[in-house]
């Protein structure tokens, strides 16, 4: 995971106390009353602007609550919604590129769980269907939502780039190589890098020690990520593809893709397709999936096109009017989702998808997020696969007890996925941990 990623927390929300001094009422015969006017009338128009300031609801909130109660939405509903949003209820037909701008972007911190989370979603799905993509071409690698790497169509990544710039920037601004970089001239670096750059991929470290060249004064770290934060950059294969590791590279957007960036995606567009593959969902939601600041301005301007609905906590959810929302008690199989998956990514509030109690254990301290199974909807616990000589073994540690129907279907599930990423190995098991 790249340092810049780390940097990206969500967003505080800091509310704002008022504070009235009540004074004593003394009594002093020596001065006269003072009389106090009448109340000044307000008018009604002063009175509407006053109430918003305070933080009245939206005008697309205004019109719902007028058109009727709200509707509640309990988090199994949420659940289902999610899943079948997602193509985790049943697989789907489409092709890698409909499927992955569909889920607007895969996240891809590390080279193979991309590969298992369209394996979990595709009715037919085999390895080198996404690296001939990514090796053509026409899906691309690169830091995005959250300031994190994510795998996305390049037609999707010339729009999401430069909307995105505004995360970008703050990220690196908050950082300690904006600090390391104070009073240098970062137009001159970002040109200076983008001239390399056009020559040939560099990885960071090579990037960073070319710079340094030039300013032998400033860390080569600090010269390289102001450059990654400025230019829109793609990892270059074989790097992101299926088991390759080591060094990355990275190359200029416009040289690998040709052509000009652009035209940015607008937020409106965005949010609506966010909210299509992971919605209902809130404003923090939103905020936390994208990084982007102002949601709550883009909702009201979606206005008539977007539903609002609570959840069990009251909070406020969002949704486009003719999206799937399935029944809570809707049957639903069990699943594998890969590390760092975006259903467990993508939510200020994980609730629907996993507890607090399981989000401590699938998130690490280090900012690994583990590979999870689901069982009715929820993650019940983790998965990994072990590889020896001639066996490959998927290990699954539940985290309770797991009916009989459920193991089996696991088992099947299991076999079918070493099938796909373990085909090397001539002997296939499947294996459940005690509960922990």
């Amino acid at each position: 995971m790249f340092p810049i990623s780390l940097m990206l927390l969500p967003f505080p929300f800091v509310s704002a106390e008022r504070k009235v001094s009540r004074g004593k009422t003394e009594k002093n015969p020596g001065r006269p009353l003072r009389v106090v006017p009448p109340p000044r009338e307000v008018k009604p128009e002063v009175m509407r602007v006053s109430r918003r300031k305070r933080g009245a609801p939206s005008g697309a909130t205004r019109r719902a609550r007028a058109a009727g109660p709200v509707p509640l939405l309990s988090r199994r509903e949420l659940n289902r919604a999610l899943l079948q949003r997602q193509f985790l209820t049943e697989r789907t037909p489409l092709g890698v590129p409909e499927v992955v701008e569909h889920l607007v972007g895969l996240q891809a911190q590390a080279s193979n769980p991309p590969y298992v989370g369209l394996w979990t979603r595709m009715a037919r799905f085999q390895l080198e269907d996404l690296t001939r993509l990514y090796t053509s071409r026409r899906v691309v690698r690169a830091t995005l939502m959250r300031g994190t790497q994510h795998l996305v169509t390049a037609r999707d990544f010339r729009g999401l780039r430069p909307m995105l710039q505004p995360v970008m920037d703050r990220a690196f601004n908050q950082s300690p190589y904006a600090r390391a970089l104070s009073g240098l001239e970062l137009a001159e670096v970002v040109a200076e890098g983008r001239r390399l750059l056009e020559v040939e991929p560099l990885s960071n470290v090579e990037l960073g020690r070319r710079l340094q060249a030039r300013w032998p004064e400033r860390a080569a770290r600090a010269l390289c990520f102001a450059v990654r934060n400025a230019e829109s950059l793609v990892t270059v294969p074989p790097f992101g593809t299926w088991g390759v590791g080591g060094e990355v590279e990275f190359a200029r957007a416009e040289t690998w893709l040709g052509g000009q960036m652009g035209p940015a995606f607008s937020e409106d567009e965005v949010v609506l397709r966010y909210l299509r593959a992971f919605g209902p969902a809130s404003v923090k939601d939103v905020q936390t999936w994208s990084g982007l600041r102002g949601v709550a301005e883009v909702v009201a301007r979606l206005g008539t096109r977007l539903r609002t609905f609570r959840d069990e906590s009251g909070v406020e959810l969002f949704d486009v009017p003719d999206a799937p929302r399935p029944d809570g008690d809707s049957p639903v199989p069990v699943r594998f989702l890969p590390e760092f998956d975006n259903v467990l990514l993508a939510y200020a509030d994980r609730a629907r998808i996993i507890s607090e109690e399981h989000r401590r254990r699938v998130f690490t301290i280090n900012g690994i997020v583990r590979a999870t199974v689901l069982v009715d909807g929820f993650v019940r616990g983790m998965w990994r696969v072990e590889r020896e000589k001639t066996r490959a073994t998927l290990c699954i540690e539940p985290f309770a007890s797991i009916s009989r129907a459920d193991r089996e279907a696991l088992t099947d599930e299991a076999l079918r996925l070493l099938a796909c990423v373990a085909s090397a190995f001539p002997t296939h098991d499947v294996r459940f941990a005690r509960v922990s």
